[in-house]
């Protein structure tokens, strides 16, 4: 129960404690989705971007960013799962070094634990209890060990999951800038504006969904996040009108 008056985030209540906890222990594939989709609609919208400024026509910018989107998404995505397997392989081998060490010098480890805790303000019989209760159960103490001394999540996400979502979130985000360029009724520079419009829209919506999952002022997240995908795309234009002599001659 809360104080009156008062409006917390979640209930205090014992059920919800621990459905709450098991949740927790469940990891999260947000960070794999936003990175993601932001860099699919960067990407996308760059090459859309330095198309337009270089003059060239709309159907090089929609062929250029479909085929930018597939592959690199599918590169952020393995890159990706090579990051998390890392992860997870050096925690396997930080898991493997507690367990000799816990197997080989136990009263050091004990040492360790004892010490970590007094750190946290533990003293007295109660930190040997807190040491009794922890050393007594090897799991426990390799885990401990693993978070405490050696700052490792335990429940990371998978490789194959963080780069399925990777891709998935790259290549559906990423060609919402092309769409412009399927309706038959734009022509000409109409093709860009709307695409322009459409990443505007969606590096906020992004932003703004982030803002909401992670309980941040909204306004704030969307527009950070439309400033920074905006500043990209400012740079590829500008990249594209720099180099628009040499592609008109080149074409011409």
């Amino acid at each position: 129960m809360s104080e009156p008056g008062v409006s917390l985030e979640h209930s205090h209540e014992p059920e919800a404690i621990r459905r709450r906890l098991a949740a927790d222990s469940r990891p999260s594939y947000l960070r794999d989705a936003i990175l993601g989709g932001i860099d699919g609609c960067v990407t996308t919208f760059a090459v859309v971007a330095s198309v337009a400024g270089a003059g060239m026509p709309g159907l090089v910018a929609f062929v250029l960013g479909l085929a930018s989107l597939v592959a690199d998404g599918f590169s952020m995505a393995v890159s990706n799962y090579q990051g998390v397997k890392s992860d997870q392989e050096a925690l396997g081998r930080a898991q493997r070094q507690e367990e000799r060490h816990i197997r080989e010098a136990p009263d050091g480890e004990r040492r360790e634990i004892r010490e970590i805790f007094r750190r946290k303000g533990f003293e007295g019989e109660v930190l040997e209890r807190v040491v009794e209760t922890i050393t007594g159960d090897r799991q426990l103490w390799i885990d401990t060990m693993l978070r405490e001394e050696l700052g490792h999540q335990l429940h990371g996400p998978r490789p194959l999951a963080a780069g399925a979502v990777t891709f998935l979130a790259f290549v559906a985000v990423g060609f919402l800038p092309l769409l412009p360029f399927l309706l038959p009724f734009l022509a000409g520079g109409e093709y860009f504006a709307t695409s322009a419009g459409i990443t505007a829209v969606t590096f906020f919506a992004i932003g703004y969904a982030k803002g909401v999952m992670l309980a941040m002022p909204r306004l704030r997240a969307g527009l950070e996040t439309l400033l920074m995908g905006g500043g990209a795309a400012v740079i590829a234009y500008a990249v594209g009108l720099a180099l628009e002599p040499l592609v008109g001659g080149a074409v011409g």
